[in-house]
């Protein structure tokens, strides 16, 4: 198993890493948007809630600068 082919990482929404730097990740996620909103539309007493957050995270870091840490931290303390 090639590891960038088939692991899906939920940092970036459950694509796989090829996915991503393919492009691909639009498309694969506006699909399951529709998929999840049918489904919601078809059996809501099902949904406790919103469902998942299936935009696509524009930026990712393995290791983010200290400007972006400091950023994420500071919105945490404020949330």
């Amino acid at each position: 198993m090639v590891y960038n082919q088939h692991h899906r990482h939920s940092a970036i929404r459950y694509v796989t890493p090829n996915q991503r730097h393919e492009g691909k990740d639009h498309a694969i996620l506006e699909q399951r948007k529709k998929v999840y909103a049918a489904v919601r539309a078809r059996h809501p007493a099902r949904w406790s809630g919103a469902i998942r957050n299936w935009n696509r995270i524009d930026n990712v870091w393995v290791n983010p600068p200290k400007e972006i840490r400091a950023e994420e931290q500071q919105r945490g303390r404020n949330a």
